[in-house]
């Protein structure tokens, strides 16, 4: 059996997505996966052994240029690979107009979604010849898993989850760095957009406490202002590191070397948690039952806040003493 899954984006949205395919994989062992996603996230979809092939698309960068010669090259390429293998089943579980019309594109007779009630962007269901209705009111993980099972024909056990990917030892992280601290917590305090950020004031006195715990903060960045916001924080900090700008499996190699992880509400955060780290997500301008932090039930992590919550670093504290990633007063 072949199948392609369609889930281009975002950095949270694949990693939500991953389960299926331990999901598929327990009743078809013999199937072939393929994925489409965003050319940006394909190091995530690297890390799992039980994907076939990833088709890489660049709807994000073809937006900006959408009248070059090479843009249009691109996309009829990307309409030929499609289209070339035939799928016994392609599942959308997006669920938007961008997805739907890769999936129209796809070579199948038997391309599955949300129905109109179910999809974030109705109008995709038209493009899939069969529907299916999956709660609105459910994780992301589980309305991914649900729908897969549905195009399938298969029940899931909601007590097992499976994210499937691990770190390639090969990956040497070291080139770009100077020296990782022996004991760190990985500080995940970029995001999308402003209302999704957590104070520098609570990075700094949550940073002095693990301080006195012999943790250092270690902080990445992905653009110019997050660089100067984790400058800013390491500032006002003896034990910090302000990491180069890398890529997303080189990231994944720190996570993984981390003693917890702390995040607002970002994509890193839930690759975290797919790798099994202890993880806590600090929510301010969402609400984390639908896309909070998502893991089995003997994984160590925790989403704190909602919609205009104030979560203090003391607050953080206390779920690390939690977790026994620091001592107890």
């Amino acid at each position: 059996m072949r199948i392609l899954i369609i889930k281009t984006t975002s950095l949270g949205d694949v990693v939500h997505n991953l389960p299926i395919i331990a999901d598929i994989k327990k009743h078809f062992p013999k199937a072939l996966i393929d994925w489409v996603v965003e050319e940006s996230f394909v190091e995530i979809l690297a890390m799992h052994s039980g994907i076939n092939k990833i088709i890489p698309v660049a709807i994000r960068r073809w937006r900006k240029s959408l009248f070059s010669k090479k843009t249009w090259l691109e996309l009829f390429a990307f309409n030929k690979l499609i289209k070339t293998q035939q799928y016994d089943f392609v599942i959308d579980t997006q669920g938007l107009l961008k997805s739907g019309l890769i999936t129209y594109l796809s070579n199948s007779l038997n391309k599955c979604g949300y129905d109109q009630s179910s999809a974030r962007e109705p109008i995709a269901s038209h493009f899939y010849h069969d529907r299916f209705a999956v709660s609105r009111d459910l994780h992301a993980v589980m309305r991914n898993r649900k729908l897969a099972a549905l195009a399938l024909g298969y029940v899931i056990n909601e007590a097992t989850l499976d994210y499937g990917i691990k770190v390639s030892s090969n990956h040497d992280i070291s080139r770009p760095l100077t020296v990782l601290p022996a004991k760190f917590i990985l500080a995940l305090h970029g995001t999308s957009r402003d209302s999704k950020l957590w104070a520098i004031k609570h990075w700094v006195a949550l940073g002095k406490q693990l301080q006195a715990q012999g943790l250092s903060l270690v902080l990445p960045w992905g653009s110019n202002a997050e660089l100067q916001r984790a400058k800013q924080i390491a500032s006002h900090l003896e034990q910090a590191l302000v990491l180069p700008k890398m890529g997303i499996a080189s990231l994944a190699n720190i996570i993984q070397k981390s003693q917890a992880v702390i995040g607002v509400d970002t994509g890193l955060a839930h690759l975290a948690i797919a790798l099994n780290k202890p993880v806590i997500g600090v929510y301010t301008d969402t609400n984390p039952v639908l896309t909070g932090l998502y893991g089995g039930a003997e994984q160590a992590f925790k989403n704190l806040g909602n919609q205009h919550q104030k979560i203090t670093a003391q607050d953080v504290l206390i779920q690390l003493k939690a977790f026994k990633i620091i001592a107890h007063d």
